[in-house]
C-alpha cells in the first residue's frame, strides 16, 4: 500500500493527487488527515451540511440557474456592481481565460506561487518572468525591486498573489495600490486575493474598490478556500466593466453547478458563522505556528493564508518526510519540491485545530528525530546528485514550451557534465526570453544574474542564496553568455546618454552631422566635434540598486542604442504612471459594506484585526 501511494505523488506533474485518489489507494477507513488542501475547517457548519445532504437529490437532478443570476445573487451579497463580476468554474478557470483573453506576450510573476501562474501561460507560448522570492528575506516581496525587474525586462503584464501561496507573504493595501499606478501603463495587472479572507494584519485588505477605478486592474477572489469547498469548484474576479465583460463573455451559460448555485443562495443566512470561522482559523495559525516553532531546526515563517511554510531540518528531505507521514500516521502534508522557486526541503501545512496539530506534531517528531523504529528521515534522495523536484518542474516547463530538452539543463543546475551549446534565441511565442545579445535592454535595467539569466533583484545580487543561484545557473542555458567587451583607457562621465570617448571630454550639442557608433572600437572624435544624441526622452530614473563590491574592475557600461526600440522592451522616453493618469494618483472609494453589518465580514471579506 505504501508504494501505490507513493506512486501517487511521483505521477503527478503539478500537484499533489486528489482525497479521493488516496483514499483509494489506501483501502478501508476514512481518508488521511488532510494538512494539504488549504480549506476552511469551520464552515459550512454542520448544519448547512445537514441542509446539503437533504437537498442532494433536487441539487444533483436538476439544471441549475444561468451564471448571470448566481452572479447576481453573489454581487447583492457583496455589494459588487455585477458588471465588474465575472463568476467562474474555480479561479483556475478564470486564471486560463485571463491568459488567453489578456496576456499577449509575456507575464511576471514571484517565484515560489500557485503554479498555474507559471504554467498556464508558458503552456500557450508567452513568455513568463519569475522574480525569485529569496529565502534570506524571509521570502518576502519587495514591490520596488518587482517593479525594477518588470520595466528591465519589458513585462507586459504583473501578478501579484496577497497572500502568496505556498509561504503566506502579505502586502499591505497602500503598497499595493501604489504598484497598481506605477504599472498604469501595462496590459494587465492581476492582484490574486484567493487567501486574503484569512488575513488579520489589517482590517480592510482588499483592493477590489480600486481595481473597478483602473483600466488594466483584475482582482481574483476564491470561493472554495474561503468556504470549506474545494470540490464546488468556484470563484469570481472583479474589475472594470469593460475586462469582466471580455471575461464573462467568454464563459458558458451553465459553466457553474448547481451545488455553486445552492451554497451562494445560502450565504445571506450564514454570515455570523463565516466570520466567526475565520476568526477561529487566524487563532489556529497562531497557535498551530508555536508548536511547529518548537521543533528543533524547523523553519515557520509567517503567514498571513490559512496555512504556515515551513523549512526542514537540514538533512531531511521533503519526499521522504511525505511518504512517512502518510503511510506511517495517516497524515497528508504538501511537499513543495515541485513548485518552481522552492525545493524538497519546504513544506506547506494547512492551518488545521489543534487536536490535528498535535497529532502533526507527534508524527513529524517522529519521522525527523528518530523517535521511531524506523529511524530519522535524515538522508538525501540517493540518486548521486543534488537535482531537486523543484529543478525538474523548471526543465518540464522549459522542454514542453522551446523543445530545448531536459539532460542539459539538468546537467547545467547540478553542476555535472559539460555545459552544452549555447541555446539559440527562441521563435516568438516560444514562452522564452530572447538571448540579451538579440534585445536591446533599456537604460538603467537591472543586471543580470549570474551566468546572464534573468536580472535579478538586488538582494539576489548581493548576497545570492538558495533558488537565486539555482536560476543564476539554469540561466546560463537559457540565454547564451554575452561577449565581454574590453574597457576603454577612460571611464565615460556618468549619465543615460554619455558616450565613452578616448580623448578628452566633449559637450554634447544637438545636430545632424554624424552618427556616432557604439563601443569601445569607436574612432575618436575631435573634441569640438559634437555628438549627436537620441531624440527621445530620457526615462525616469529607477530606485538604486546594491551592488556587491567588485574584486576586479567590471567592464564599461554599453551605451545606450541609438535606433527604434525593439518589441517588448518599454521606450527609454517611456512616461510615468502619473503622467499617463495625468493624476499623481486616484484617492482610493470607501468600501461599502456587507448587508447586517452585525452578521457578515465587509466588502473585502473581512472582520476586524485581531
Amino acid at each position: 500500500m505504501a508504494d501505490n501511494v507513493t506512486s501517487l505523488f511521483r505521477s503527478t506533474a503539478a500537484h499533489s493527487p486528489s482525497m479521493a485518489a488516496l483514499t483509494r489507494e489506501g483501502g478501508e477507513g476514512a481518508g488521511p488527515v488532510d494538512f494539504c488542501i488549504p480549506c476552511n475547517p469551520y464552515f459550512p457548519t454542520p448544519a448547512m451540511f445537514d441542509d446539503m445532504s437533504a437537498r442532494l437529490r433536487d441539487i444533483i437532478t436538476y439544471y441549475p440557474s444561468s451564471a448571470d443570476t448566481i452572479t447576481a445573487e453573489l454581487c447583492s451579497l457583496l455589494q459588487l456592481p455585477p458588471q465588474c463580476v465575472a463568476m467562474g468554474n474555480g479561479s483556475t478557470e478564470l486564471i486560463t481565460w485571463i491568459d488567453h483573453l489578456l496576456v499577449r506576450e509575456s507575464l511576471a510573476i514571484p517565484v515560489p506561487t500557485f503554479g498555474r501562474w507559471t504554467d498556464q501561460p508558458m503552456e500557450t507560448g508567452k513568455r513568463v518572468d519569475m522574480f525569485p522570492l529569496q529565502e534570506s528575506s524571509g521570502f518576502a516581496l519587495d514591490l520596488a525591486q518587482y517593479a525594477e525587474f518588470i520595466r528591465a525586462r519589458g513585462t507586459r503584464v504583473a501578478v501579484i498573489c496577497n497572500p502568496n501561496n505556498p509561504d503566506g507573504g502579505f502586502l499591505h493595501k497602500h503598497a499595493i495600490v501604489q504598484f497598481m499606478d506605477a504599472m498604469a501603463d501595462l496590459d494587465l495587472v492581476v492582484i490574486d486575493e484567493s487567501f486574503l479572507e484569512f488575513a488579520d494584519a489589517e482590517a480592510e485588505p482588499s483592493v477590489v474598490q480600486e481595481a473597478m477605478l483602473r483600466p488594466n486592474v483584475i482582482v481574483l477572489r476564491s470561493l472554495g478556500k474561503n468556504f470549506g469547498l474545494h470540490g464546488i469548484r468556484f470563484g469570481y474576479l472583479v474589475a472594470n466593466p469593460a475586462l469582466a465583460g471580455r471575461v464573462r463573455a467568454m464563459l458558458p451559460k451553465w459553466n457553474l453547478n448547481s451545488f455553486a448555485e445552492h451554497v451562494v443562495f445560502m450565504l445571506k443566512e450564514h454570515g455570523a458563522e463565516y466570520a466567526q470561522s475565520l476568526q477561529q482559523v487566524r487563532r489556529d495559525r497562531l497557535d498551530m505556528a508555536s508548536q511547529l516553532s518548537s521543533l528543533p531546526g524547523l523553519t515557520v515563517y509567517p503567514s498571513q493564508g490559512n496555512f504556515l511554510f515551513v523549512r526542514l531540518p537540514v538533512g531531511a528531505e521533503g519526499t521522504v518526510v511525505r511518504d512517512r507521514m502518510l503511510t506511517e500516521h495517516r497524515i497528508l502534508v504538501r511537499e513543495c519540491g515541485n513548485k518552481i522557486g522552492s525545493s524538497s526541503r519546504f513544506l506547506r501545512l494547512v492551518v488545521r485545530p489543534q487536536v490535528d496539530v498535535r497529532r502533526l506534531v507527534s508524527g513529524l517528531e517522529q519521522v525527523l528525530y528518530g523517535t521511531s523504529r524506523r529511524g530519522a528521515a535524515v538522508p538525501e534522495l540517493d540518486n548521486g546528485t543534488s537535482y531537486s523536484s523543484g529543478t525538474a518542474a523548471v526543465d518540464r516547463l522549459v522542454s514542453e514550451t522551446n523543445g530545448s530538452g531536459m539532460r542539459g539543463l539538468a546537467a547545467q543546475a547540478t553542476g555535472g557534465g559539460a555545459p552544452g551549446p549555447a541555446v539559440a534565441p527562441a521563435a516568438a511565442g516560444t514562452g522564452m526570453p530572447l538571448p540579451a545579445a538579440a534585445s536591446a535592454v533599456p537604460a538603467g535595467a537591472v543586471p543580470a544574474g549570474p551566468g546572464g539569466g534573468m536580472p535579478m533583484p538586488a538582494a539576489a545580487q548581493v548576497g545570492q542564496t538558495g533558488q537565486g543561484v539555482r536560476f543564476g545557473q539554469m540561466g546560463q542555458q537559457q540565454m547564451p553568455q554575452p561577449v565581454p567587451q574590453p574597457v576603454p583607457q577612460s571611464v565615460p562621465q556618468p549619465g543615460p546618454q554619455s558616450v565613452p570617448q578616448p580623448g578628452p571630454q566633449s559637450v554634447p550639442q544637438p545636430g545632424p552631422q554624424s552618427v556616432p557608433q557604439p563601443g569601445p572600437q569607436s574612432v575618436p572624435q575631435p573634441a569640438p566635434q559634437p555628438v549627436p544624441q537620441p531624440m527621445a526622452a530620457p526615462a525616469p530614473p529607477l530606485a538604486p540598486v546594491a551592488q556587491a563590491p567588485a574584486p576586479v574592475p567590471a567592464p564599461a557600461p554599453v551605451p545606450a542604442a541609438t535606433g527604434p526600440t525593439p518589441p517588448g522592451v518599454p521606450a527609454r522616453g517611456g512616461l510615468t504612471a502619473a503622467q499617463v493618469r495625468g493624476t499623481n494618483g486616484l484617492s482610493p472609494a470607501p468600501a461599502t459594506g456587507w448587508p447586517g453589518a452585525q452578521a457578515w465580514p465587509n466588502a473585502a471579506g473581512m472582520g476586524q484585526a485581531g
